[in-house]
């Protein structure tokens, strides 16, 4: 306690000022005035991740700008480049950063943490962080093929007994063809690029060995090639293994500049160092005139054998019972099975949002997650990660990620709701006194309820979901907050504590009636019914986060007013290229959030909800991942992580609401089946599709002006009414017992 009584912050300032630099105390309490007082400024996790990120990115300015003949990453080939859209100008920006094509796509095995990234252009990172291999082509005369330069690549993802990602670069007589997968091998995972090179004249095929990754350097600061000439031992710690013997080896250190220009003079080498760490290398293997020459390269991941306990590596073990989808949309089903197999990646025990820069923990991020892998029907997985929240929990019952944001408890109290509807369980006994004290916390967290002011009875201002603007009360934190007591109410119920449950309801109902009461004022202030992100902000991007009332969490009916207010403000105001363009931080089109609106619409019968939906499958990568957010005219990632889980997570939920959703205590089928699927006239299926009700495999077929729909369900106990409304035919409510319906065609949409 001493410590707080020294002169820190004078000898601060005084030092600051005698080197000319602002005074940072007096620029720290400026920054706080901004935004509403809080005991949390920041989270500590932010800030440490925000210095790591700018601190690659000084480096990058001190090495890229000056150095623009190395062959560099797709990123900064665009984004350097005056001639090309996604070109930035540097003047003043201290670090230079991946803003414009933050694209990547994870391969890998269930249930395995380590992830390899390949770029839009084949670039493989095959560990976090990491160096990177990239493949080329020279011939004798000098013609090259650099993929990073080429602005016709293409790229795919397959799906055959696991995943793997296909590039594909071509020019005039030469032809380049990566195929990235992780493969198990003497039981410990791979990563395996199979790299196909075509000529039409003598040339080599090159893999060069890059030191930087798609977030920028990445330090390389010794190489040795084997002396069978088949390996590399990279910083004396990773080995990469050709299948094939070089036929000519190169090594550069940055004062050399890059290995690409020195490929014709340099002799063979077989180590390199460099005390900068921009060791460049190149492997090269002969290419016949007109033949097609294919080179395996592998690169063992980190052992973590003891480290995870697994359920298993296998594909198909993990798909086991999954919700199958099958839809005449060829896009928006390869973009199912796509984020399918992304929730899978991502879920090894803990549920991460993205395989690089986002591969950390968040409440907020898990719940969603967990709510796709409910909703495909990977209850397991779910489960598993729900096991881990507990741990997470302090003393006081807050579920803790992050510092300073108080909506983890509601997620995490509605997520384990989910998981006991949606399986018909009773909450494990593990998660009982966690539910308990979370609830509480959330109780004792609310601020006085005396209302003097705007935000009375609600929960204190913090940093809330980030991109929502300064700290503040936000109405999205307290929507979850709602959410989370009366999901412990029911949960209280199933573990057989009637006090806690009306307790918890009793509580639950008091907090909706502040935020009613702040909400009335707030509207009257406004001049209109919409829900700003705070009582003390006026309408603008963050108001995305009060969507929270209609979706996820229901708290209001599908056709309340200031909920359709609010939509209609955000879609007048807030949308570029069809998609929600997030000003507050991302400053870039976001898919997830997007699908947030698209949710509301749909639960209120609007057909809108399917032209969100074509947007954001058209903003998806070749590989079917969505960045956190997409440049408006790059169209690729602009912040956050590459692949972004909770976006895959959205378009699972979404899919799975247009077959089947719970409304008022009833089953609704097919509400957002849009017409097109239904002219080929063939089946379209879905399941088993698990509800708060049971699971059910549905089955819809057109024919002409009918379409019958018919479903298979094991329901929890007796079976719920169901009303079945596709778009543009007669609602017809199931008689009990039924589970065949033929609905009549009445008008286009």
């Amino acid at each position: 306690m001493w410590l707080k009584w020294l002169p820190w912050k004078f000898a601060i300032r005084r030092i600051a000022r005698s080197q000319g630099f602002l005074d940072p105390i007096a620029l720290q309490a400026r920054l706080q005035r901004f935004a509403q007082p809080s005991e949390v400024a920041e989270p500590i996790e932010l800030l440490r991740a925000g210095a790591v990120f700018h601190a690659r990115g000084l480096i990058n300015s001190r090495v890229i700008q000056h150095n623009l003949d190395w062959v560099w990453p797709y990123w900064v080939e665009c984004q350097f480049d005056p001639k090309n859209k996604a070109f930035l100008p540097r003047a003043f920006s201290i670090t230079h950063v991946n803003l414009t094509h933050r694209n990547w796509t994870a391969v890998g095995v269930p249930d395995y943490t380590e992830l390899p990234i390949v770029d839009p252009r084949g670039l493989v990172t095959p560990i976090i962080d990491g160096w990177s291999l990239d493949y080329w082509i020279m011939t004798d005369d000098g013609k090259v093929l650099l993929p990073s330069r080429d602005n016709k690549s293409a790229q795919h993802m397959e799906f055959n007994d696991g995943i793997a990602v296909i590039t594909e670069t071509e020019t005039t007589g030469l032809l380049l063809v990566s195929h990235v997968e992780v493969i198990s091998q003497d039981n410990r995972p791979v990563c395996q690029i199979n790299m196909k090179a075509h000529a039409d004249r003598e040339g080599w095929a090159i893999i060069a060995l890059r030191p930087y990754n798609p977030e920028g350097i990445s330090f390389v600061h010794r190489v040795t090639l084997s002396t069978n000439r088949k390996q590399w031992l990279i910083n004396k710690e990773h080995v990469v293994t050709f299948s094939d013997a070089a036929e000519r080896h190169h090594i550069s250190h940055y004062r050399a500049g890059d290995v690409y220009i020195h490929l014709q003079d340099l002799e063979d080498e077989n180590f390199g160092r460099c005390d900068v760490g921009m060791v460049t290398a190149a492997a090269l293997f002969r290419l016949k005139p007109g033949a097609t020459r294919t080179i395996v390269t592998q690169i063992p991941l980190p052992d973590q054998s003891n480290k995870t306990k697994v359920f298993s590596h296998d594909w198909r073990y993990s798909l086991e019972n999954h919700c199958e989808l099958q839809i005449p949309d060829k896009h928006m089903q390869f973009i199912y099975d796509s984020a399918l197999r992304t929730l899978i990646l991502h879920s090894p025990g803990d549920v991460y949002p993205g395989p690089y820069t986002y591969k950390r923990f968040w409440f907020r991020d898990a719940a969603f997650i967990i709510h796709g892998l409910l909703c495909a029907g990977l209850a397991l997985r779910a489960e598993r990660a729900i096991d881990r929240f507990p741990d997470r929990q302090t003393m006081l019952g807050y579920f803790h990620s992050q510092d300073g944001e108080w909506d983890s408890n509601g997620e995490a109290l509605w997520i384990m709701r989910r998981y006991c509807e949606m399986t018909g369980r009773a909450p494990k006994p593990v998660w009982q006194g966690s539910i308990l004290n979370g609830a509480r916390w959330i109780i004792r967290k609310r601020l006085k309820d005396d209302g003097n002011s705007l935000h009375s009875g609600l929960l204190p201002a913090g940093f809330s979901a980030e991109h929502l603007g300064p700290n503040d009360y936000y109405y999205w934190d307290d929507f979850w907050g709602i959410a989370g007591l009366y999901a412990a109410a029911q949960l209280a119920m199933l573990m057989d504590d009637p006090q806690a449950s009306q307790e918890f309801y009793r509580e639950g109902d008091a907090f909706m009636q502040a935020v009613e009461r702040s909400l009335k004022k707030v509207s009257a202030n406004l001049g209109r019914a919409a829900i700003s992100a705070s009582p003390y902000r006026r309408l603008d991007a963050g108001a995305i986060g009060s969507v929270a009332i209609g979706y996820p969490l229901s708290l209001c009916p599908p056709e309340d007013p200031r909920l359709f207010d609010t939509v209609e403000f955000l879609i007048n105001n807030c949308f570029v290229d069809g998609g929600f363009f997030q000003d507050m931080i991302h400053s870039g089109i976001n898919a997830y959030l997007t699908l947030h609106i698209a949710q509301v619409l749909l639960r209120a019968g609007d057909p809108r909800y399917f032209d969100l939906m074509t947007s954001v499958a058209g903003l998806a990568s070749p590989t079917g991942q969505w960045p956190e957010a997409i440049h408006p005219h790059t169209h690729g990632g602009c912040m956050g992580d590459g692949q972004h889980v909770w976006a895959a997570a959205e378009w699972i939920v979404m899919i799975r609401n247009c077959f089947v959703r719970e409304e008022r205590n009833r089953l609704l089928l097919g509400t957002g089946i849009p017409r097109r699927w239904l002219e080929k006239n063939t089946p379209i299926t879905f399941g088993p599709a698990p509800t708060t009700y049971g699971a059910l495999s549905l089955t819809i077929s057109p024919e002409d002006d009918k379409v019958e729909v018919s479903w298979q369900a094991a329901w929890h106990k007796a079976a719920p009414p169901i009303e079945v409304k596709i778009p543009g035919y007669t609602p017809v409510i199931a008689t009990p017992g039924n589970d065949r319906v033929v609905l009549e065609y009445l008008i286009s949409v």
